[in-house]
């Protein structure tokens, strides 16, 4: 069971400092630690996503989880035997297996996070392999409490979590739920866990910051996704904008440690399941509403990052009925939809830092340079549009952002998630 085989992979950046470029990041060795509880399930999609994805994944049950899922089946799933109790103190091992897992992981998973794991982390207790391992580990821990929710809300679970979450400004422990629902008891209420999405989403914000929580105190404002802009109920103008890249944006601030205010237009399919609990959210449909939603909630914002895909124009006159094929205008008379991200530029308080997008092709710098000196930006992420895998309806982007003081940073083709990560990790620096 030696965990010496393989290396980690190494984060790197295709362009160096020299030339402006940021790093992306991948994880590259996650240990999760299975507790006792019926949401043990969830961790085979977790386990399957990272290991498909060729990240290296270990394994830890206590004796309690292996009565809900099979160590064989996490075995299977993570391509590497399953470590338990029975491993603890064997032969088979050189060194401590606690001690080596501890000093393997880069991030360290424990979910689902049952009360009585709870205590003891929150006392510095360690029984067994789990808990051992945790005292002898430095890395991010990221926990995903799962109980029936009289046991979440009992004053001494509530007492050892808050305990748990003063420690989290060290960025030593980081949270993924729970959540709000159908439990296994039928009870419908808070203590369920996580969805696998989130926390796996979770584990690729860890694995770049390394626990930092850099935005600590500071509240975002960011707009995500399209608008729509109706002719009548059933026909309007738009664009291709799924939500993706706002929604990366408000999970990496999130993870951060930011207060986030997600303002957005329609979003594509369900992604509006994937938007984290602690992420307050404005469902917003025309270029106007989302106006109003920014300009009333930018006065209390630190930074205001505009990533929606406003419409530019919108039709003069829009009708309450459907009309008829016979009544549709055969030339549609438009009219300008203001600039909001100007407006709020505009009206922005000694600082505060707003920061524009502007999807372009072809040349996509000089024209981005023009509006972030006419609108009066603090920076502007200009991204291609017209490249493969990248932009609209993508699920990764690219871009070169421009800062006011005339730096430019280039952020290579990765996932909107790396890419959320990169910006923040340029604005950190620059936006103080």
């Amino acid at each position: 069971m030696s965990l010496q085989a393989s290396s980690s992979i190494s984060l790197s950046a295709k362009g160096s400092p020299a030339n402006g470029g940021l790093a992306a990041s991948k994880p590259s060795k996650i240990l999760i630690g299975i507790t006792g509880g019926v949401a043990a399930y969830k961790l085979c999609e977790v386990t399957s996503t990272l290991a498909k994805a060729g990240i290296e994944v270990r394994v830890m049950m206590t004796r309690q989880s292996q009565s809900f899922v099979s160590a064989l089946t996490f075995a299977a799933l993570s391509r590497h035997p399953v470590y338990t109790d029975d491993d603890f103190w064997s032969a088979k091992q050189a060194r401590p297996l606690h001690i080596e897992l501890g000093e393997w992981a880069d991030v360290f998973v424990i979910a689902p996070l049952s009360a009585n794991t709870l205590a003891k982390l929150a006392h510095g207790l360690a029984d067994n392999l789990l808990t051992n391992t945790v005292l002898a580990s430095t890395c991010p821990v990221l926990l995903a409490p799962a109980m029936n929710t009289d046991m979440w809300q009992q004053a001494a679970v509530q007492r050892n979590w808050q305990q748990l979450e003063t420690c989290q400004l060290a960025s030593r422990y980081h949270s993924v739920g729970p959540d709000v629902g159908r439990l296994a008891c039928d009870r419908i209420g808070t203590g369920r866990m996580a969805e696998p999405s989130e926390i796996v989403t979770a584990i690729y914000s860890l694995s770049h910051t390394k626990g930092r929580r850099d935005l600590l105190g500071k509240h975002l404002l960011i707009s995500g996704g399209t608008t729509q802009e109706y002719l009548d109920p059933v026909r309007f103008i738009g664009n291709p904008a799924t939500g993706r890249m706002g929604i990366a944006l408000a999970q990496a601030a999130s993870h951060r440690g930011a207060e986030v205010t997600l303002v957005h237009g329609p979003l594509a399919g369900d992604l509006a399941n994937t938007i984290p609990a602690p992420i307050r959210t404005i469902a917003v449909t025309a270029a106007a509403d989302m106006e109003s939603a920014m300009r009333s909630a930018q006065p209390s914002a630190d930074w205001t990052i505009m990533s929606a895909a406003v419409a530019d124009i919108r039709p003069t006159h829009s009708a309450t009925y459907k009309l008829p094929k016979a009544e549709l205008p055969t030339h549609l008379s438009l009219s300008p939809v203001p600039d909001i991200v100007a407006q709020l530029a505009q009206q922005k308080s000694p600082g505060q830092r707003i920061i524009g997008f502007a999807a372009q092709t072809g040349d996509i710098v000089t024209p981005a340079l023009s509006k972030l000196k006419g609108k009066q930006l603090d920076a502007i992420v200009t991204n291609p549009i017209d490249k493969p895998d990248s932009g609209f309806g993508s699920a990764n982007n690219q871009a070169v952002i421009l800062l006011a003081n005339g730096q430019q940073r280039r952020i290579d083709n990765g996932s909107k998630l790396s890419f959320a990560h990169q910006l923040y990790d340029c604005l950190a620096t620059y936006c103080q």
